[in-house]
């Protein structure tokens, strides 16, 4: 198993192109529904997409964990077994995707209690909802397809899916909403064809193994041994990215006590690191994949090779972005923002932004070393150290710093994340050769 340059760039370069068109069609889903000339179906749109993003965000445990069991799979030469975790993902995707339509109703209303929007905008968005369930299975298999091809090395057919699904999506926008004056249920519409379309595209990247024997070898299949593996590592991977997610909520949720304009300054930069997070997904889902193979294939020095080559290019990648942001930055946060009082806020805290840039390296490619391996627990375990630093930092620099206090709880959350792991990171090492 070689490790080269080439070999990480091939992988992480379509992960990084296809992250691009994911912020492009949320502008584009705003934009459509922004000619209308009403705040209703922004707002509509805007309310049933957060409420459908966070319920499927409890399910991208389903790519993190697939990537790596199906990378374990390929190091270790077990074609049927990488054939039956397809199957395996699918099933997922069918019974969780029917459960969400089934209990739509109180799951709906569940989110709507704690919504603030108005009447007219939650009855608009109960519309969209309702029309938007219908792919719920093709969006949670998506993601479970996304993970397998990953776990293959097989980025450039995540590539042209993403660019398939957001394509068409935003030419259903264009089509149903400025064209026929469908409204957010043209927009909710377009998403339902354009995910089920994906799907289908997904499954025609997959389809050798779709028609190999060992897909329906059920008993591999249903493997009790196997199953549990699986449920038990994508369980370890949702307790830590819930955990995860307490930082970042509660960091605007903290951020907004101190009035509108240290939110709004938070909410702009925030979205430079959602970039920073873009760019650096593809080196981490590289690592990720990387060593899976070479846990699967028992070659612990592929396993080195993996995380130097890999971490190489994330740190030329973090020059970029600090660079990116040190010189641009001021100039980006005058386009995102016309508030003058908003403008100066954000820039007086864009410092600890380049900080966050650079110290979330070692966190991000650790969380692609340990989900290769599938060492899950560590990764949950170690998350729930951070967080409990994190709400230390929160209390203790708070009184006295304010905003630069929530700031520097961030930026010692993301050191403590990267620290923690690379403790557990030579133990992980040493039992490769065990597999």
């Amino acid at each position: 198993m070689q490790i080269t340059h080439s070999r990480v760039l091939k992988i992480a370069v379509p992960i990084l192109l296809a992250n691009i068109t994911v912020p492009l069609l949320g502008l584009v889903d705003t934009g459509v529904v922004g000619q209308i000339k009403s705040p209703v179906p922004i707002g509509a749109v805007a309310i049933g997409a957060l409420i459908l993003t966070t319920v499927y965000w409890f399910f991208g445990f389903l790519r993190m964990g697939t990537t790596g069991l199906t990378s374990q799979a390929v190091g270790a030469g077990d074609r049927a077994e990488v054939a039956a975790i397809l199957s395996r993902v699918l099933l997922f995707a069918i019974v969780s995707g029917g459960l969400i339509f089934v209990l739509q109703t109180p799951l709906f209303w569940g989110a709507f209690q704690v919504s603030p929007a108005s009447e007219a905008v939650e009855s608009m968005a109960r519309d969209y909802l309702r029309i938007r369930i219908y792919s719920a299975p093709a969006a949670i298999a998506v993601l479970g397809l996304v993970g397998w091809l990953i776990g293959q090395e097989r980025t450039r057919e995540v590539l042209y899916l993403q660019l398939w699904m957001n394509g068409l999506n935003i030419i259903l926008d264009l089509w149903f909403v400025l064209g026929l004056g469908w409204g957010a249920s043209g927009v909710a519409l377009a998403t339902v064809l354009a995910e089920m379309s994906g799907l289908g595209l997904g499954l025609w990247f997959c389809r050798d193994t779709l028609m190999a024997p060992t897909f329906r070898a059920w008993d591999a299949v249903l493997n009790r041994v196997r199953l549990v593996r699986m449920l038990t590592v994508n369980r370890d991977i949702l307790l830590r990215t819930l955990m995860l997610q307490v930082i970042f909520v509660s960091f605007t949720f903290v951020a907004a006590r101190y009035g509108d304009v240290p939110l709004a300054s938070t909410q702009v930069l925030m979205q430079f690191f959602a970039l920073t997070s873009f760019a650096l997904d593809g080196f981490a889902f590289a690592v990720e994949t990387l060593v899976g193979q070479a846990v699967g294939g028992k070659n612990r020095q592929a396993l080195r090779q993996s995380v130097i080559k890999c971490t190489q290019w994330g740190v030329a990648m973090v020059f970029i972005l600090a660079a990116g942001i040190g010189l641009g930055g001021e100039g980006l946060i005058t386009v995102m923002t016309k508030a003058t009082e908003v403008q100066v806020e954000a820039q007086r805290y864009l410092p600890y932004l380049i900080a966050a840039a650079a110290l979330s390296l070692p966190a991000f490619m650790l969380d692609g070393v340990f989900l290769g391996a599938t060492q899950t627990a560590a990764m949950r375990d170690m998350m729930a150290v951070s967080l409990g630093i994190y709400i230390l930092c929160l209390l203790a620099l708070l009184p006295f710093l304010a905003m630069h206090g929530l700031w520097i709880a961030l930026l010692v959350s993301l050191v403590a994340r990267g620290a923690t792991l690379a403790m557990r990171y030579p133990a992980l090492e040493s039992a490769a050769d065990r597999g």
